[in-house]
């Protein structure tokens, strides 16, 4: 088995696609109500709730995620903060070392969902994602 997509779905789907093309991802349109952003390791997919309903009724709700955080790995999570910052961002929390050896910004996007940019800063954090 291999992991390879997200899907978030929403309600307003231009403000959430550029939110990541705004961190560095870039957004391949397949209609104006799904888009997929890759990264070298996954896919985050954003739909429209209209398309969600359109064949699976109902099913998600946008907006309501309380409990899942999208991470991306940065090479620079406190120059990454500086410049969320700037433009205006959710930060809710600024670049704090976690004891497992990340340094970890955490921000929400348009919708609301949590996601952490972090860089490995201790040896076997750095250790531990370089073999990924």
């Amino acid at each position: 088995m291999n992991f390879v997509s997200t899907r978030i779905i929403t309600n307003d789907i231009a403000p959430l696609v550029r939110f990541y093309e705004d961190i560095g991802l870039q957004a391949n349109w397949f209609t104006g109500e799904f888009a997929e952003l890759k990264s070298p390791a996954c896919t985050l997919a954003v739909g429209t709730k209209t398309t969600m309903d359109r064949f699976f009724g109902g099913a998600a709700t946008p907006g309501s995620n309380r409990a899942v955080i999208l991470e991306f790995i940065v090479d620079d999570v406190d120059a990454l903060f500086q410049t969320l910052k700037a433009r205006g961002k959710d930060i809710v929390q600024a670049p704090t070392t976690q004891p497992w050896g990340n340094r970890s910004l955490l921000v929400r996007d348009p919708d609301g969902n949590l996601v952490n940019f972090f860089t490995p800063v201790t040896p076997e954090a750095v250790q531990r994602f370089a073999k990924a």
